[in-house]
């Protein structure tokens, strides 16, 4: 893509508003086709379009309220990868025709991509506002902006640089605890989804029911199963926090963990299915340990990728390292748990979800435990490997005719002359 001599500030406008406007081009078809396949009296090609920019606004994790009912926050997750994907490639086309040729400037470039973006959709928030449903303003202005701001700077720096050499510019132990928690958070989601899938496998046949009563049709069929899609990424995570112990709550004075669940009516929604109403006792003893355990074994796991991604630590800092990437998963699932959950009104319904600050501090207890403990025996093994092939500095060793050997630790830095300090990489390194 060639460069243009257009100020950074027009170029990311002109990426803002196409990004914007492909998203809700795309959710416009959607709620056509379901205006079509099932008209409402009253709702006419306005309100088609009120609700194409309200489905936008969802798609970033935007709440509204409903008269009579309440505040809605209760959103799918997976809406968020559209306006995601398209913002990644916003910020790619940003950084390359920008005249942006410096790796600390993609800050500046996504900057000029995520205030229009926010501009655009607080106008859309205004312009959707009705009597039957009024988004959240300042959400509409955060949640746009966080999200361009991250995936446009995503983009933009994967534009000038693999990202092997963009892992590369962090520092030794940054990059230990990051790999760490990101393999600590890959077996929990594949955990969760495993068991969120067991779960409603379990009770096919209540899913079953309650998709005959709704009796959607041919094009209702499909637009519910893309909900319910949308809403996988949230049952992953009310999955992950079950695993974890807190559990998750559907309703005020509800709860479901593995000790035992108590739960009032479900609305009429197929994947809730999955969630049986009443009074359950705790799933069997052993199928509740298993799954407690889930936590522990990513933490383990997560604490050997610390050790591995890591340089030789010293004995007693090891288990530091190892319980910072189990802090930093804590932190990365308490969001996640807070976005996953919401309000469904002000009723009954005001608490849906996992509580966010619970599932954080547990999981950050629970995994960096088992990551400590690990890293630090870890770590002790490959000081007793590395020790046992090579002689400590300073000390004295014993040859085969048993003579004493004193070793000089200052022997390669007297040969080689004073000793630099190592260059180490940063983002100018990178064009």
């Amino acid at each position: 893509m060639p460069r243009t001599d257009r100020p950074l500030v027009v170029t990311g406008a002109i990426a803002a508003c196409t990004a914007a406007g492909t998203g809700l081009v795309v959710l416009t078809m959607l709620a056509l086709v379901g205006w079509i396949a099932a008209p409402h009296a009253g709702l006419g090609l306005t309100g088609v379009l009120r609700t194409a920019a309200l489905l936008w606004l969802i798609g970033h994790h935007v709440g509204f309220s409903l008269p009579r009912t309440g505040d809605i926050g209760m959103l799918p997750l997976g809406l968020v990868l559209l306006p995601g994907a398209l913002l990644w490639r916003a910020g790619r086309w940003v950084v390359r025709t920008g005249g942006v040729g410096k790796l600390r400037h993609v800050g500046y470039a996504a900057l000029a991509l995520a205030v229009p973006y926010a501009m655009v959709s607080a106008a859309l928030a205004l312009a959707s506002s009705s009597a039957m449903a009024r988004p959240s303003l300042p959400e509409a202005v955060a949640c746009p902006f966080l999200l361009a701001l991250t995936a446009g700077g995503l983009g933009g720096a994967r534009a000038l640089a693999p990202w092997s050499e963009l892992i590369g510019l962090l520092p030794d132990r940054l990059r230990a605890v990051t790999a760490g928690a990101a393999g600590a958070l890959t077996v929990l989601v594949a955990a969760g989804g495993l068991l969120a899938a067991i779960s409603l496998a379990l009770h096919l046949a209540e899913y079953r029911a309650v998709d005959q009563s709704l009796a959607p049709g041919a094009v209702g069929a499909i637009l519910l199963l893309l909900a319910q899609a949308a809403y996988v990424p949230n049952a992953v995570t009310w999955a992950i926090s079950f695993m974890l112990g807190p559990g998750f709550a559907f309703g005020t004075g509800t709860v479901i963990a593995p000790t035992g669940s108590v739960l009032g009516p479900l609305p009429a929604f197929p994947m809730l299915a999955a969630l049986p109403p009443g009074v359950r006792p705790a799933v069997p003893a052993a199928a509740s340990v298993a799954v407690l355990l889930v936590p522990y074994l990513a933490g383990a796991f997560g604490g050997l990728l610390t050790t591995r991604a890591a340089p030789l630590l010293a004995l007693e800092t090891a288990p530091l390292w190892g319980f910072a990437s189990g802090a930093l998963t804590g932190g990365v699932l308490g969001i996640l748990a807070a976005v996953a959950g919401g309000p469904l009104g002000d009723g009954r319904l005001a608490a849906v979800g996992p509580s966010g600050w619970q599932a954080g501090v547990v999981a950050a207890l629970e995994v960096g435990v088992a990551a400590a403990v690990t890293a630090g025996v870890a770590n002790w093994l490959r000081l007793r490997k590395v020790t046992g092939e090579r002689p400590a500095p300073g000390r004295a060793v014993a040859d085969d005719d048993g003579h004493t050997i004193y070793v000089d630790p200052w022997a390669d830095a007297a040969d080689q002359g004073p000793a630099r300090p190592p260059s180490s990489p940063g983002p100018s390194s990178l064009p």
